[in-house]
């Protein structure tokens, strides 16, 4: 049975979470530890039984969007895939699956980083991997290096104005028109079987 002070403080885990959800909804500024204190209805001590101070907090914030976000999309484009599709198609379940990649948390982020030189140094680090992570997936499936980075900035830069914008769509709609994406992105019309396995996941 737990004690009436580990209640009291939570966990760790439960502060991050309730600072993930300040941020997403209200921006950096709004993540203060007398207000998840009350949000979490615990004892503002207990916030100091898992972080030193604001900074350790932030930073496992941080560290989170890079293991999900960052993390997955490399994770997902190194992927073994037999074409340039099924390659795409396995990129393409991060935008359409918010287990695989935070959408909402990438936003916060970047709207964070325009106030803190140091994180905007971080999200560039970040936007270089993905970019990267790409354009080796490119190049896996025969494309030139120059060729193969301008075709991952077009990937990364057309998700980065999805998110920006805050488009909304109809799932359905969304998930035919990637197929369209894929084949602009690579120049290849996917087959009906990479089309059919990319849907079947998520349909």
């Amino acid at each position: 049975m737990s004690q009436p002070h580990a209640r009291q403080r939570g966990s760790k885990n439960l502060w991050i979470n309730a600072a993930y959800e300040m941020l997403v909804s209200d921006g950096i500024d709004a993540v203060k530890i007398m207000a998840l204190a009350k949000k979490l209805n615990l004892s503002r001590t207990g916030f100091y039984w898992f972080f030193t101070d604001l900074k350790e907090l932030h930073a496992a914030m941080i560290e989170r969007w890079e293991n999900k976000n960052t993390g997955t999309l490399v994770e997902r484009c190194n992927r073994p895939a037999s074409n340039i599709s099924e390659g795409l198609f396995n990129l393409m379940d991060c935008w359409l699956d918010p287990s695989l990649f935070d959408a909402g948390l990438d936003l916060a982020i970047r709207n964070w980083a325009r106030v803190d030189d140091d994180l905007q140094r971080l999200v560039n680090e970040a936007d270089s991997l993905r970019i990267k992570a790409i354009a080796d997936l490119f190049e896996r499936h025969g494309f030139p290096s120059d060729q193969a980075h301008v075709r991952s900035l077009t990937v990364i830069y057309t998700q980065i104005g999805y998110i920006s914008l805050g488009v909304e769509e109809a799932r359905r709609g969304r998930l035919a028109r990637v197929q369209h994406y894929v084949e602009i992105f690579s120049g290849t019309v996917p087959s009906t079987t990479d089309v059919e396995g990319f849907l079947a996941r998520h349909i």
